[in-house]
């Protein structure tokens, strides 16, 4: 590859041209995104739903060669929440997107009507079109479309009615659902299809969900899908289009078996025989058991023998039946869409199973029964809304209502929830479930005032404006808003809600968070060594975006990416791919949007009960003199720390 060809799309004028971007010196599409928001557009100067916040659309500079888990499509915009950049991924389409020739998309300009984007690559070069699809029509669509709703529905119209343009150029489409329209955490979808039979084929379908590129894509540029396709041959160097000589490549690189290096790495993925599951969630349940949040993150609160008993609830209302029917029975694996021997998508009565989504409406808020939960993930996908944004909106809301902050009717829920761990009764905890299902309705139809407040401002202004709104009633119950909630504090407004898992690697002040760019196991170290390895974690993590490689890959693959990028012409890799970091850091200094402490109590309280559960003498009994002057003195400390590796002063 000589150069990554960028296709900027100007939705405003319908037109569109091709800029190159010569590797070297550039590496891949997180740091052409960035170069394009902090040089070429200075997007942190504009509001985050004006035009020039361009949705920036990559595949990875392997992708259309033999390596596994190369084809992700990696989106870097200025998030609605957050403020300051992003980096979203999605899995397999980037198998399909190079076939148009181009490795990028930069969309940019706004359509007054939804439009959707049609780019088709051939040997002559590159067509576009721009359909638009009129605005009560998309909402009949949404609605209801043979069968299937939101962006299924979409999805599925797009593939009926372009079938020709499917079939022809072997297209993928990446849609928006109407949770992206309305609030700022919409996310990406991509459903893997079938075009000779007019079928989707669910349980390969991914999303681009972290920090809201839906709303970015919908709400800044009005586009409300991209279908891309074609017949053009991608450039890679040979090496990595012929399965035989990257084997011995790989070989000599590593001295490894490439066929076992794979399958070693990603057992957990794929399938632990000691556990007889895999994937995420068949993986996690069993692993993590009590460690992993219930209730609301309330279990951070409770004895470790209590949380056993509810881990074992766990594991048999939740988990075995899952590991029953998909390991045991029906063994549903599919792939994201690209070829791969993993297959780590783990498909439950038609619904692929995931750990983040199904945590964060399952025993996150109390619901213990997988159909449940598989029809509330199933809500969320078909809104197009982030599942682990939406999760945490669904448990703060539910704990507001139990203590008293608001009411069911306020909330517009038909009854109160059961968030009372003590009862050891799943069922009594499927009202949760019900609840979930209301307030995922009424914020995407901005049901009330409250439901608006959050689909339009996000989690962190809301909470500001309901502290003023119930001043009284704060008082009245001795505890605030904010006190409930989970998030990281960016700049005045930002904020990004963290994965869930009771660790402090998930709430710590770093340029991208809410994903895996930080170290996340379970440890306390001093605050200047962990922000060590927080920095040398966001780098790795980062390489395997920027490469668009799937991080479930990331056992064999993250020590080799300087080899591959030697084949391209790149030296001094490490040093590359730090400044690289280091742009993201000065891009959030100039949007204003900086990490900031943390501001809720349920928050720093996940430091004081990790100090606790971890014996850590000194850092406890600081915790509990003052636990406020503690966590400020533990976040100073770390954040000049890292802020010193990245090279921000």
């Amino acid at each position: 590859m000589h150069a990554y060809k960028v296709l900027w799309i100007d939705v405003t004028q319908k037109t569109w041209k091709v800029k190159n971007y010569p590797i070297p010196p550039y590496l891949g599409p997180v740091d052409i995104g960035i170069r394009i928001h902090l040089e070429e557009v200075e997007s942190f100067k504009e509001e985050v739903f004006s035009g020039t916040n361009v949705l920036f659309l990559g595949t990875g500079p392997f992708a259309g060669g033999k390596i596994f888990g190369t084809h992700r499509l990696v989106a870097v915009f200025r998030s609605p929440e957050s403020l300051g950049l992003h980096v979203s991924e999605m899995g397999g389409v980037g198998y399909k997107f190079v076939r148009s020739g181009v490795n990028g998309f930069a969309i940019f300009g706004k359509s007054p009507e939804p439009v959707v984007i049609f780019v088709e690559g051939s040997s002559e070069g590159i067509n576009l079109r721009f359909e638009t699809i009129g605005k009560e029509k998309l909402k009949e669509i949404y609605h209801n479309y043979h069968g299937y709703k939101g962006t299924y529905a979409l999805t599925k119209y797009l593939l009926d009615n372009y079938s020709d343009f499917f079939i022809k150029n072997k297209a993928r489409a990446v849609v928006v659902g109407e949770g992206a329209f309305s609030t700022k955490f919409g996310s990406l979808v991509s459903i893997d299809i079938n075009p000779e039979k007019k079928e989707l084929i669910q349980g390969s379908e991914d999303f681009a969900g972290r920090a809201g590129p839906g709303s970015v894509l919908a709400q800044a540029h009005g586009v409300v899908g991209l279908v891309v396709g074609g017949e053009a041959s991608p450039q890679v160097p040979e090496v990595f289009s012929d399965v035989k000589r990257f084997a011995k490549f790989f070989q000599e690189v590593t001295s490894r078996d490439y066929t076992s290096a794979v399958n070693s790495a990603t057992l957990k993925y794929r399938f632990d025989p000691k556990i007889g599951a895999g994937g995420t969630f068949g993986s996690n349940y069993p692993y993590y058991k009590e460690w992993l949040p219930t209730f609301c993150f309330n279990s951070i609160y409770l004895k470790r023998e209590f949380r056993k008993k509810l881990a074992d609830l766990i594991l048999s209302y939740y988990w075995k039946p899952f590991k029953e029917l998909t390991f045991e029975q029906a063994k549903t694996w599919k792939t994201c869409g690209e070829p791969c021997p993993v297959a780590c998508k783990k498909v439950w009565k038609g619904k692929k199973v995931d750990y983040e989504p199904f945590q964060g409406i399952g025993p996150l808020i109390g619901v213990f029964n997988l159909d449940l939960a598989s029809k509330i993930v199933d809500l969320i996908d078909q809104k197009g809304l982030d599942a682990i944004g939406t999760g945490h909106v669904v448990m703060f809301l539910l704990e507001a209502v139990q203590k008293e902050l608001l009411t069911c009717e306020e909330l517009g829920i038909s009854e109160p929830p059961c968030l009372d761990p003590f009862k050891l009764n799943p069922k009594a905890w499927e009202v949760n479930g019900k609840l979930a299902i209301e307030i995922i309705e009424g914020l995407v139809s901005k049901k009330n005032k409250i439901l608006s407040l959050i689909a339009e401002k996000g989690l962190r202004q809301a909470i500001n404006y309901l502290e003023n709104l119930y001043e009284d009633r704060i008082t009245s119950v001795g505890l605030s808003f904010r006190d409930l909630a989970l998030y990281q504090p960016y700049g005045e407004g930002g904020y990004m809600t963290p994965n869930f898992y009771w660790t402090k690697g998930f709430l710590i002040p770093i340029f991208v968070t809410g994903k895996y760019w930080t170290d996340y196991c379970l440890a306390f170290t001093s605050p200047e060594e962990f922000a060590k390895q927080v920095y040398q974690r966001a780098i790795k993590e980062l390489s395997l975006s920027n490469a668009a490689f799937c991080r479930f890959h990331r056992g064999w693959a993250e020590n080799l990416i300087p080899s591959l990028y030697q084949q391209l012409g790149i030296s001094e890799y490490e040093e590359k791919i730090k400044e690289v970091y280091r742009n993201i850091g000065i891009y959030n200094l100039k949007a204003k949007a900086l990490p900031q402490p943390l501001e809720s109590e349920k928050a720093i309280d996940i430091f004081c009960t990790l100090a606790e559960e971890l014996s850590l003498s000194k850092w406890y009994t600081k915790f509990t003199k003052n636990k406020k002057r503690a966590y400020l003195e533990w976040f100073e400390r770390f954040y000049l720390t890292y802020l010193s590796l990245v090279g921000i002063s």
